[in-house]
């Protein structure tokens, strides 16, 4: 029988590989964004986005291998398919964003803000599937430090990187008149 910590090994390196590829995306957009006018808003937060999501792919599989968390498999389960649904939200996300998608905050004076896709329901639908993935993934296996730990850092940082979207969209397009009415994250929320 194959042991579980190395199956969830092997599915956190796989999201790890998920996510190097859509950094790759995110720099693409980035530079094109840039030459079109865009304007990076607060880059200063951006180093410990980084370093929260690098300290998650790690801690992960750490905790369970060091710690011998059990392998709990209706939690699994069910922390697997939010798993999945919080893939779909962001590539529901990077889809409808096009070439305006990025890890950084871009924004493009003059140019309409997105309201289309899950912008139709949510202000912010990827950072919902960042908060469902930092949580999730720990959870398929039981690391619950890590779900915790890094879900209070998100959290902190979430707060700082809203404000400051929401601010850079503000001051060039029409922000608030076409989004402003809609729940940040939860549906039905603010």
């Amino acid at each position: 029988m194959t042991d579980t910590r190395v199956l969830y090994t092997v599915l956190v390196t796989i999201v790890a590989l998920g996510r190097l590829f859509e950094l790759r995306i995110a720099a693409r957009n980035r530079r094109l964004l840039l030459a079109r006018g865009g304007v990076e808003v607060a880059p200063e937060h951006y180093p410990w986005m980084v370093a929260l999501h690098t300290v998650l792919l790690i801690a992960c599989p750490l905790e369970v291998w060091l710690l011998g968390r059990p392998f709990v498999p209706a939690l699994a389960a069910v922390m697997l398919l939010l798993l999945v649904l919080a893939a779909a939200l962001r590539w529901w996300v990077i889809s409808t964003l096009d070439g305006r998608w990025t890890t950084r905050i871009v924004v493009l004076p003059g140019v309409p803000p997105v309201t289309g896709g899950p912008y139709r329901f949510l202000r912010h639908p990827n950072y919902l599937a960042v908060i469902l993935e930092i949580f999730s993934l720990p959870m398929i296996h039981t690391a619950w430090l890590t779900a915790i730990v890094c879900s209070l850092a998100d959290a902190l940082l979430l707060r700082v990187r809203i404000r400051a979207e929401e601010a850079g969209l503000s001051r060039v397009s029409d922000y608030d008149a076409a989004l402003g009415d809609r729940p940040r994250l939860v549906p039905g929320g603010r």
